[in-house]
């Protein structure tokens, strides 16, 4: 691809950026609306938007014939952060209601046997059986139902199985917890305000209800890099916890 070819492309979805979430009669059809336009250069734009995932996932600990569930799993571009380990992978499902991504999933599901499309809401769906990892990448701040999303992923895990978290945050203006981090008031006001217009929604108790539920954990907090905006660090975090049993 030329770099002029790229810069068109990302002046496509930076239009549809500005534009914003549209208004629509369900969530579904909100995120058909708004990521359609712009779902052949998803995976490319948000390599550059969307720190830590890689880290994560080679984090993640996986037992041999594993089953993955991705909450919010879009294009299943996660899949192949996995990378050698892939291999260890007997079913990976990606969960997803917008259907313009999922589509884009099932075009990589011919090239990864294990992945598998599915058209259903985070916060209900079940597999057939208990599964040994459930993680969400960038997806739980587009989730309105976020703490049944949470909820619903501990519920699917087998017990000692793991949740991974990757996603922008704020913090509170206090924790409860002496490692966190405690971002300026500048920080807190700002970014949820700048991408509240396209349906992405920064919240302080996010991280928080995650360590709450899964006390025994991990969690990594950064800063990365937004494209077009040369100033801009938002922040993120990783979050692994293990369920009890």
């Amino acid at each position: 691809m030329s770099r002029l070819e790229a810069l068109r492309n990302d002046a496509a979805v930076l239009a549809r950026l500005l534009r914003g979430m549209p208004r629509a009669a369900s969530h579904a059809d909100a995120l058909g609306a708004f990521y359609g336009p712009q779902s052949q250069h998803y995976d490319r734009f948000r390599e550059r938007l969307l720190a830590g995932r890689a880290e994560l996932i080679g984090s993640l600990p996986l037992p041999e014939r594993a089953h993955v569930v991705e909450l919010g799993g879009g294009t299943g571009r996660n899949a192949e952060f996995f990378g050698d380990r892939l291999a260890r992978i007997e079913r990976f499902e990606v969960v997803d209601l917008c259907r313009p991504l999922l589509a884009q999933a099932r075009e990589r599901a011919q090239r990864v046997p294990q992945l598998h499309a599915v058209e259903a809401d985070a916060t209900t769906y079940r597999p057939a059986q208990p599964v040994d990892c459930v993680f969400f990448s960038y997806a739980l701040t587009m989730i309105p139902d976020w703490r049944g999303a949470i909820a619903n992923a501990i519920a699917m895990l087998k017990p000692g199985g793991v949740l991974g978290v990757v996603d922008f945050y704020v913090s509170p203006a206090r924790s409860e917890f002496a490692d966190a981090t405690r971002h300026s008031a500048l920080t807190r006001a700002f970014w949820p305000a700048w991408f509240r217009h396209d349906g992405v929604r920064l919240d302080a108790e996010h991280l928080t209800t995650l360590r709450r539920a899964l006390p025994p954990h991990e969690v990594v907090e950064a800063r990365a890099p937004v494209p077009y905006l040369p100033l801009g660090r938002v922040p993120y975090y990783r979050f692994i916890g293990r369920k009890a049993g």
